[in-house]
């Protein structure tokens, strides 16, 4: 004899539901084919690249999981986040073929953007050698300017340890993907990147700025100059979000912490004005562990970077 289940709810649902209040990660959608939004993500759980010991693999994940976290209401703007984050899903990784799996990322990317899905696009790393297969990706047949936030430079040569986390903006520039003039690093942290490399970012002509030079000018300063220069020679910009360029103190959940880096509301400010222009069409988030981190602080930073890329996508203050 059967009878009705009761005080029963499916699981991994919410705990608690208030009626007026929408979470942000009720946003996300799985993708169907001929689905078309403002924004859509894609996960890339690679980390086996990593210098360092890192569980970057889970960070898709974890992000998405912090985005139920937050609300959809700005109560700044005064402005209801609605458009669904149309989610393609993540790349698939082989659990031992590195360089096949950087292969596999630039190609799957290529697809995604392709499906013309979304007018902007939000990559969840994964340790930072996924950058480069990403932009290649996106920059396929366009000139693209990238804006990156890091402690590091990621200018290693490919020599001391082939195609890791360390090299992804050495090889886009030897591969031609990108110009020199068209990268522009800001973060960089003292005590963190080698003579050699310092030297090689200046001799490719990127914008450098220091951890010094955000405490001195200002982000809204940088940006603003960066921005305008960058869109008056190439087609689409591309932001890379290393975390790490986080003060350790705001992302513990990073491989690679350390002291000294920006505050989350810095952070924040400058990818709020860099979403701002038009040109700025995809973004990516890497280097976040979630197996190193402290109640998910690093993660929910991640998703709060999405839901003000939205914010400054729809024109609110």
């Amino acid at each position: 004899m059967s009878r009705e289940l009761r005080h029963l709810k499916p699981a991994g649902e919410a705990i608690f539901k208030d009626r007026h209040t929408t979470k942000a990660k009720e946003l996300l959608k799985t993708w169907k084919p001929g689905e078309r939004s403002t924004f859509a993500l894609v996960g890339v759980p690679l980390s086996k690249p990593s210098i360092s010991h890192s569980g970057a693999s889970f960070a898709p994940g974890t992000i998405r999981a912090a985005l139920q976290n937050y609300t959809t209401y700005s109560g700044e703007s005064g402005y209801e986040l609605m458009d669904p984050i149309l989610d393609l899903g993540d790349i698939y990784m082989d659990p031992t073929d590195v360089i096949g799996n950087q292969e596999r990322i630039g190609e799957g990317l290529s697809d995604v953007f392709s499906t013309e899905a979304a007018e902007n696009w939000m990559i969840l790393g994964g340790d930072h050698s996924i950058s480069y297969s990403s932009i290649k990706a996106f920059a396929a047949g366009k000139r693209v300017g990238v804006i990156q936030f890091d402690a590091h430079h990621d200018l290693r040569n490919t020599e001391d340890g082939g195609p890791t986390n360390g090299t992804p903006f050495r090889r886009l520039l030897e591969d031609g993907i990108i110009n020199g003039e068209n990268l522009v690093q800001i973060g960089i942290r003292d005590f963190t990147n080698a003579a050699a490399y310092a030297d090689y970012a200046k001799e490719q002509g990127l914008g450098i700025y220091t951890m010094g030079d955000v405490d001195n000018l200002g982000i809204t300063e940088i940006l603003r100059k960066e921005i305008q220069r960058l869109a008056g020679g190439v087609d689409l910009i591309y932001v890379s979000v290393d975390m790490d360029v986080l003060d350790q103190a705001f992302a513990p959940g990073c491989p690679a912490i350390g002291p000294g880096g920006m505050d989350s509301k810095t952070l924040l400010e400058g990818i709020t004005l860099a979403a701002k222009h038009e040109k700025v069409k995809a973004m990516d988030i890497v280097e976040i562990d979630p197996t190193i981190d402290f109640r998910n602080m690093t993660s929910r930073v991640a998703a709060y970077v999405m839901l003000q890329v939205m914010k400054a996508k729809k024109g609110c203050k």
